[in-house]
């Protein structure tokens, strides 16, 4: 096949495209140039797609002997996703950056000018596996090595995109491994620290980051009952489930740490109470899509039984979900749920084992064994515990 390598410049997309290479496939490689900051430079391990990055990619590909090219998409980057991490936040909701440009960056822009212009497949330094069924079709699975799955973070992939989709990784049993192999393939990218953090906000200092960009409101903390505890000086600087930084006035009758429980950008509030009730039992999300073809019960509105994921290193856990059609609020498509793309209606997932922190705005995505059903955005979280209060 003719593939093309999404060069991140790091020993994952490295390995990756050694092998695609070594399955003598005809490979070429492409990094995505994501910031027109000429002086940006990743520190040690935080960030990623910086200059030094590009050239860590070119390295690698003139070790592996294949076409290298650097391809603009700033803007696009720049839309739609610091502009929607930001316009989440203002909103009042907690985005998962990584999310999103897995679904429009490299999987969406990327894949359809890979198309365009003749490619067969993406090829990605993902640690996550595509298994093809008895029809003929794709399913997304978890890796072999879950502790570096990242089929959460490829939940957003549609039956069409995993069609395009590849990863050498998927069957790799630790990261030692593919460092190893880099090593004896020659790739300096060998002992290169893992990148972490969001990759435009490289300090990590998210917080900070969003004062500049989003117009904060001094306003009032109040506890789970409606009373003022405190003031804050911008609820879209908080996020749920945080504990440090909230400065109250007025301790808690118990005097145990008090945690943000939910946030009102409407009525600049911040609602903090107990640890106990970050506890979360019902997710209701929008925006569905599915990984590979939906399972029967998506079509019938049945309650099927999955596990529900909602951070990327986060336990999944036992739940049932289903769809509710049709649902207030429905942002699907056309197709009432057809293959990978959104459907009418919401999602409903009824934790059987409760969740701590759950925030609107991130991402759940079920799972049936290993394989990935599909993903939701979280739209709302509900604690039957606070509301029996």
């Amino acid at each position: 096949m003719r593939v093309l390598a999404a060069m991140s410049g790091g020993v994952d997309s490295a390995v990756a495209a050694a092998r695609a290479v070594e399955a003598g496939h005809d490979v070429v490689g492409v990094h995505l140039a994501l910031s027109r900051m000429p002086g940006t430079l990743r520190t040690g391990s935080r960030g990623c797609c910086t200059i030094e990055d590009s050239r860590d990619a070119w390295r690698a590909c003139d070790v592996l002997g294949i076409p290298y090219y650097v391809w603009d998409f700033s803007e696009r980057f720049k839309e739609d996703v610091v502009q929607d991490f930001i316009d989440e936040y203002a909103a009042g909701r907690t985005p998962n950056p990584c999310m999103r440009c897995n679904e429009r960056i490299k999987f969406a822009a990327l894949l359809e000018k890979a198309i365009a212009l003749g490619f067969d497949a993406v090829c990605t330094g993902h640690y996550a596996k595509v298994i093809t069924d008895a029809e003929g079709n794709p399913e997304l699975h978890r890796a072999a090595d879950w502790a570096k799955d990242q089929s959460y973070v490829l939940g957003v992939l549609t039956h069409e995109q995993l069609k395009h989709s590849m990863f050498p990784l998927a069957d790799t049993p630790s990261k030692a491994e593919v460092r190893a192999e880099a090593e004896r393939r020659g790739l300096s990218v060998a002992n290169k620290p893992d990148s972490h953090d969001i990759c435009f906000i490289p300090d990590g200092d998210t917080a900070g980051w969003l004062a500049e960009k989003i117009e904060m409101t001094t306003g009032d903390i109040v506890d789970e009952s409606g009373a003022k505890v405190g003031e804050h000086p911008g609820a879209n600087a908080f996020t749920v489930g945080q504990r440090r930084g909230l400065k109250l006035g007025t301790p808690a009758a118990d005097g145990k740490p008090r945690f943000v429980l939910e946030i009102r950008p409407k009525e600049n509030k911040v609602v903090v109470g107990p640890e106990a009730l970050l506890a979360i039992d019902e997710i209701r999300g929008i925006k569905v899509s599915w990984a590979g073809l939906p399972i029967a019960e998506v079509h019938t509105g049945r309650e099927f039984d999955c596990y529900a994921q909602v951070r990327a290193h986060g336990d999944p856990v036992p739940a049932t979900a289903r769809m509710e059609r049709p649902g207030a609020g429905d942002d699907g498509g056309s197709d009432g749920g057809g293959a990978g793309t959104a459907g009418h209606g919401n999602l409903v997932v009824t934790l059987k084992e409760p969740l701590r922190g759950v925030a609107p705005g991130q991402t759940v995505v079920l799972y049936q064994g290993s394989r990935v059903l599909g993903q939701a955005t979280i739209d709302a979280a509900r604690s039957l515990q606070r509301a029996a209060l």
